[in-house]
This record gives structure tokens, sequence and C-alpha cells, in this order.
């Protein structure tokens, strides 16, 4: 295991059980979007902006998210195999994505995320329907030239 596998190993571990709440930024609570803007940070040194939006109102996540220019900084991964270390997971449990958590590929891969009612969650992909969440894409940052 290399020194980032094994930093990456240890955020997940300590973070594993931290509580979900409305507009968590951490490092003790998160919402799903806290969580994805502090491991950014701290693994991969990206500085993402904050996208204001109550957490607890489905409706304006979507359109917050659908809307802010952030989504331009990221690209679609055409082969969902193809993950790599900070890509982002975008879910949906119904018709809409809603969610987002980060690939790490300690223990095999898997997703780090943060739901309503569980908190901080570490799950392989095959796993994430047991919560009832199904995958709407994956997106890699673009690096800045």
């Amino acid at each position: 295991m290399n020194r980032k596998e094994m930093h990456n190993l240890q955020l997940v571990n300590e973070y594993i059980g931290r509580p979900w709440v409305a507009g968590g930024r951490g490092p003790h609570e998160f919402d799903c979007w806290g969580l994805f803007l502090h491991v950014q940070r701290m693994c991969f040194g990206r500085e993402l902006p904050e996208i204001p939006v109550d957490a607890t109102n489905l409706r304006a996540v979507l359109k917050g998210f659908q809307s802010h220019p952030e989504r331009q900084r990221w690209e679609a991964v055409a082969h969902p195999h193809d993950r790599f270390e900070g890509d982002a997971v975008l879910m949906r449990q119904s018709r809409y994505p809603i969610h987002v958590g980060v690939w790490l590929g300690v223990d095999g891969g898997g997703v780090l995320h943060c739901m309503q009612g569980a908190g901080v969650v570490f799950q392989r992909i095959e796993h994430l329907t047991l919560h009832g969440w199904q995958v709407e894409g994956i997106y890699r940052f673009k690096e800045v030239q």
C-alpha cells in the first residue's frame, strides 16, 4: 500500500460513523456535499465551492447542483469500471440524482459518502443498492492545465 492509499484508509477509518447533519461541513458532522468537499480538500488538494442549499429539501438540492458552474469542472467517466481515486459518484434513490460520494481505492475500492440516518459510510458499488442507491454516473475532476 502506497502512502496516499494509507492516508485515504486512515481517513475512511476516522470518518466512518460520523453523523449526517444538514449543512454539516466537518470534521465532526457532515451532509453528503460537506463530506465530499472535505475529502476533496484533505486527500486531493482541491478547493471546491460551497453550493448553498438546504440539504433537507431535495428539490432545492437537485436545482442547486444542476445549475451550478462547478459541474463544468467535472467530466463524465465513459466506462463506469474506469473509476479513479477522487472521482465523484452521483447517486439517486428515485428519478433524480440527489446524492454524491467520493470513490476511494481502499479495501478493494468503494464509495465514501454520508447519508441521512446512517452518517458516514464506506460501501462497495454493489452494496449501495442495499440502501436503495443507484449510481447515476461517475465524474472526474478536470485538472487545470
